[in-house]
């Protein structure tokens, strides 16, 4: 195990930083990029040149500019052989790196040794103009260029030059100097920020009715048939038909997940299972996605006949037959009324249905400003040494927002500022802090993968509206020796509600959309169908330039969380326990006051219980009052900071190493045959347990069975004339009567109380169970 650290330095701390260029104090701000540092920055857009003289021997140029600052360079590209060349790039040099007092701006020809002078353009910092948004872009000009002794002549060079911040429009696509070491298209792109959309998923519903007229090869045996359903890498059978004949009925669903734009049909093949691993097939269509129905409520769609084709292999080639007569009875439809559930239920973004005109209307904004990270761990080793560099992912909703990658930094400022709509407050939004290696190279196939440095979740509903939250959340991350803090995220959140009437009003709204209780799905569909949206999610943004890569995707969506885990095992047992831990202690102070351990106590509960006897319509009311008060009492103890990774709760501090391995492991496991036997009889020691609380719960709900079933006939003739006598006794008496002498005799005196089990106890544990059954 490794050295545990100090527990307050898993914490979550408070911060107060200086947001939107002035102190925080929890009020809400109106300026633009209010949640984050400003960031100062010197803007050179590189438009195009015009009149460019000659330099090599065949009269032309092949032109590109160079743009430095001190010791930083950028280059836009070259062309070949272009005196008008156009560039229309823009470079970003952060004013915290700034050393130098003039920026030069140097077009120059590319050359195989060495590449010539051509002209330049000079700016005294002191001069350069500042511009903050939302006044209208800077205009560029054109600047006459200068040869090495100053005189001007014929080449001119279009540029705007100007200061600004962060809230910049060309600040996403503009080259950076943090990133100077970076060269190449794609390198480049992978250090950009970017704003990624979830596919949009469908839930596809293929309803298999019936087929008729198939033709079996072998017409003397009853065929074996099922259909076979292929969407994509999705495939899904029927059962065997039970009806045995060349016209089978099946009348059962196959859901599968759709994603727009439709890229793959949808392939049906019914199939003759001839013999063990054998099957022959007896037809088969194929569906455009484009013309299926779309429903948006519970009512039925049309069903529809298909025809199917066979396939005959004549010399080597795929024909169809002709003169096939076979045909399948279908309903199929694309499910637009279901929420398709990519995420886990438990940390939910988004729970829309897919149809767009079922969508309510938004209840607010949410508004997230990451700020910067601190004492970020080595992820790699580069010249030697160890580096770090470190990007964000958050994601809310179909929107996932990449901020850029700070290039070789423990403490990483990104200051960037996102906003999501919000349509449910009971949303949570995930923000991951990844490493990039993919800087030099690294989309080779089989290449590395980004590292994960930490995770943080937000909760909307547990914030406060239109505050500003500012907190340092700690980066934990679980590995096989241990919880270990990989740094901190300095995060600015603020959840701002249009109406406090329709967010208080979403309480009452079901979780999910109504097709999910009217047309409820299995919890195994829910299951494999969220598997399937998983992968179609990570592989289409993995499809984007740049990529969001599928190690990102399925980190942020918690993918194989529902694997076995001793530790996540122990730490939900232990939650259940403190869950019933208030019911106990309700249990143990009852228990107190019946053994009048407080006389005083015990007395004011015998007159409260006397004046509910007697007035039982204040129960109900007192009840009420009670939880009111409680409620109000807690109001001054309530949590002031956002949720955030906790290490006890998790049993991360505390777990063992072997269950951590054991965590770690790949499914199927690729342990030793010796780790894996002493997994299997660990978890047969506690199943074992398991299995005997279970066995002790069904024994005591089979007693309260055998009460009237006769299974011990004195038992239950004992309590069938009870049954009589107590019918007699509470008609005669008043009920008032009858709840004051039970409870006056729960409440008496100990020296009125025996030390054995009480009578109906004893009674009860002597009934019969179905235990003396089993083998």
């Amino acid at each position: 195990m490794m050295q545990k650290p100090p527990q307050d330095d898993f914490l979550l701390k408070e911060t107060n930083p200086h947001l939107g260029g002035g102190r925080i104090t929890g009020d809400k701000l109106t300026s633009t990029y209010d949640l984050v540092e400003q960031m100062q920055y010197l803007y050179v857009r590189v438009v195009k040149a015009k009149d460019l003289p000659a330099k090599d021997v065949t009269g032309s140029c092949d032109p590109y500019v160079e743009v430095k600052l001190g010791n930083y360079k950028g280059t836009t590209r070259h062309f070949e052989k272009k005196t008008n060349p156009e560039w229309n790039q823009v470079f970003a040099f952060s004013k915290e790196r700034i050393q130098a007092s003039v920026l030069e701006v140097t077009v120059k020809d590319k050359d195989l040794v060495k590449d010539d002078f051509i002209g330049r353009v000079f700016f005294d910092m002191n001069e350069i103009p500042k511009r903050v948004p939302p006044d209208s872009p800077l205009a560029p000009q054109w600047y006459r260029l200068e040869d090495r002794k100053g005189d001007k002549f014929k080449g001119e060079l279009m540029l705007a030059v100007w200061m600004g911040t962060q809230a910049d429009e060309a600040f996403p696509e503009a080259w950076h100097s943090d990133a100077a070491t970076i060269t190449g298209t794609d390198s480049l792109a992978n250090i950009r920020s970017k704003v990624y959309l979830s596919p949009k998923l469908w839930y596809l519903r293929v309803n298999v009715i019936e087929a008729q007229d198939l033709v079996p090869s072998d017409k003397g045996r009853y065929p074996e048939v099922y259909v076979k359903a292929v969407l994509g890498n999705q495939v899904l059978r029927t059962r065997v038909s039970p009806s045995r004949s060349i016209n089978p009925m099946w009348n059962e669903d196959l859901m599968f997940v759709a994603s727009e734009p439709f890229e793959e049909p949808l392939i049906l093949s019914v199939e003759d299972r001839i013999a063990p691993n054998k099957d022959e097939v007896l037809g088969r269509c194929t569906i455009n996605m484009h013309y299926v129905d779309r429903r948006l409520d519970h009512n039925p769609v049309n069903t529809k006949w298909f025809n199917l084709e066979k396939h005959v292999v004549v010399e080597g080639e795929k024909k169809k037959e002709i003169k096939f007569a076979s045909r399948i009875h279908m309903r199929i439809c694309l499910e637009g009324g279901y929420h398709v559930l990519d995420e886990s239920t438990h940390y939910s973004s988004d729970l829309r249905p897919t149809a767009k005109q079922l969508w309510k209307h938004s209840i607010g904004v949410l508004e997230l400003g990451i700020l910067n990270a601190q004492g970020l761990m080595p992820m790699k080793a580069k010249d030697g040494r160890g580096t770090t560099d470190a990007y964000c992912v958050a994601k809310y909703g179909q929107k996932w927002v990449r901020t850029r990658t700070i290039i070789d930094s423990f403490t990483p400022k990104w200051n960037e500022q996102y906003t999501w709509e919000v349509f449910d407050p009971c949303t949570v939004i995930t923000i991951g802090v990844f490493d990039n290696c993919h800087l030099h190279g690294g989309d080779k196939p089989g290449g590395s993968r980004d590292s994960r440095i930490g995770k943080v979740r937000i909760r909307l509903s547990t914030l406060e509206t239109d505050r500003v939250y500012t907190h340092s959340y700690p980066l934990l991350v679980l590995h096989r020796n241990g919880v270990k803090k990989m740094g901190e995220i300095h995060l600015a959140v603020r959840f701002t509600c249009s109406s406090l009437l329709n967010m208080m009003h979403m309480y009452s709204h079901p979780l999910l959309p109504k097709m999910h209780y009217i047309h409820p799905l299995t919890v195994s569909q829910l299951d494999n169908l969220r598997h399937q949206a998983t992968v179609i999610v990570s592989m289409r943004l993995s499809r984007s330039e740049p990529p969001l890569r599928k190690e990102i995707v399925e980190y942020m969506l918690d993918v194989g969380s529902h694997m076995w885990s001793m530790r996540r095992s122990k730490a939900n047992f232990f939650r259940i326990m403190n869950v019933f831990g208030g019911i106990m202690a309700i249990g143990k102070w009852f228990d107190q006051i019946c053994n009048w351990k407080n006389p005083i106590t015990t007395v004011l509960i015998h007159i409260l219980f006397i004046i509910l006897v007697l007035y039982p319509e204040l129960i109900l009311p007192t009840i009420f009052l009670y939880l009111f008060l409680i409620g109000v009492w807690y109001y001054r103890w309530r949590s002031r900071h956002p949720p955030h990774m906790d290490t006890r709760l998790s049993h991360a501090e505390s777990a063992h190493p072997d269950e951590l391995d054991e965590e770690f492991d790949t499914f199927p496991t690729s342990q030793s045959a010796d780790i894996v036997r002493m997994r299997y009889d660990r978890l047969r020691s506690i199943a074992g347990r398991i299995q005997t609380v279970v066995g002790d719960l069904a024994t005591q709900g089979e007693r309260l069975q055998s009460l009237l079933s006769w299974r011990d006939p004195r038992a239950t003739a004992l309590f069938v004339l009870f049954c009589l006598i107590a019918a007699i006794v509470l008609y005669i008496t008043p009920f008032q009567v009858v709840a004051l002498l039970i409870g006056l005799y729960v409440l008496r005196h100990p020296r009125f109380r025996h030390k054995l089990p009480s009578v109906p106890l004893n009674f009860f544990r002597r009934l019969p169970a179905r235990t003396d059954s089993m083998l």
